[in-house]
């Protein structure tokens, strides 16, 4: 099973202009802990989370906004991005195709395939 098998497509994105009130009531009133940031040609040049909001000082999403990003791509395997959300002690990953954003990939959503048996997590 791949990252295009269990990722959620329908991703909610901000800008690197986006007030940080602006982004956390995206956060809250979707019920999410984390988006990534596009450009303006829908790039993905940061990612802004829960923590970044309430452990950093700015206005806008620039300010606050985590550049290096950790993507993968649709072809990656989950067990692969299992390891990685482990190992890196992330929460989210997104899911990129030349570089612009095509879904995203939560442990909840890992946690999902599990329960429903579609994956197997083996110790690394």
């Amino acid at each position: 099973m791949d990252a295009r098998d269990i990722m959620t497509r329908n991703v909610f994105t901000t800008t690197p202009q986006t007030t940080i009130r602006d982004a956390a009531r995206i956060l809250a009133e979707q019920h999410i802990s984390g988006l990534p940031v596009v450009d303006e040609s829908g790039k993905i040049i940061g990612m802004v989370t829960e923590a970044d909001i309430i452990s950093k000082p700015g206005k806008i999403v620039a300010d606050i906004m985590t550049k290096d990003v950790i993507a993968v791509k649709e072809d990656t395997p989950v067990e692969e991005i299992a390891s990685l959300l482990s190992k890196r002690k992330i929460k989210r990953v997104p899911v990129v195709n030349e570089g612009r954003i095509v879904g995203i990939i939560s442990r909840a959503d890992i946690v999902h395939a599990v329960a429903e048996g579609n994956v197997i997590i083996r110790q690394w």
